[in-house]
């Protein structure tokens, strides 16, 4: 079933203007110095910030930061885990004052060091005839971004690679995002 995404990429633009209104910089319990999760413990991450290292792209050359509006953050870095589960959803919000297509030639080439590369913009259709394993693991096209805008992705549903870009006047704004799971889908791979 396809969904049309709001404002070009869905859900992401409320998440982050929602961590944006609040005032809940950082809550962390279990989490290691170094910032990695320890197997023993649980804990939860609320941050208003996001680094290309965290959302495992890199920055588009010459792109700045776009907040929804004053005092939002164009950033948020949201997790939870256990030692048998986890959670993370990063989000990083930035404009360019180059267009849309220029952008996506670049995160198309970005997202392929994570396997094959959905272009998601039209949809594509959902991959038939697998094995019930391989067909949980598979990326598929389940949303399809407003008119104009493009969606990328990249990786498995358990580790999946977004980019979201829409024209903005002469230039784009655009989205990266990282959704990892860990014993929520099959994938039992570390966050």
């Amino acid at each position: 079933m396809n969904r049309k995404l709001r404002n070009g990429f869905g859900v992401f633009p409320v998440t982050v203007a929602l961590l944006g209104s609040c005032s809940l910089l950082l809550a962390q319990f279990g989490e290691k110095k170094n910032g990695t999760q320890d197997d023993t413990d649980a804990g939860i991450r609320l941050r208003l910030q996001a680094t290309e290292k965290e959302v495992g792209l890199h920055i588009y050359p010459g792109a700045k930061p776009h907040p929804e509006s004053k005092g939002d953050s164009p950033a948020a870095n949201l997790g939870f885990w256990g030692k048998s589960f986890g959670f993370k959803l990063v989000v990083l919000k930035l404009e360019s004052k180059d267009a849309p297509a220029k952008i996506a030639t670049f995160y198309q080439k970005e997202l392929a060091k994570y396997g094959k590369v959905l272009d998601c913009t039209h949809g594509e259709p959902k991959t038939d005839g697998q094995s019930a394993s391989k067909a949980r693991e598979t990326l598929t096209c389940d949303e399809t971004p407003e008119t104009g805008a493009m969606l990328f992705k990249s990786g498995t549903k358990g580790k999946q690679h977004i980019v979201g870009i829409q024209q903005d006047g002469q230039g784009s704004v655009f989205q990266l995002v990282l959704v990892d799971t860990r014993g929520l889908d099959g994938d039992e791979h570390p966050l």
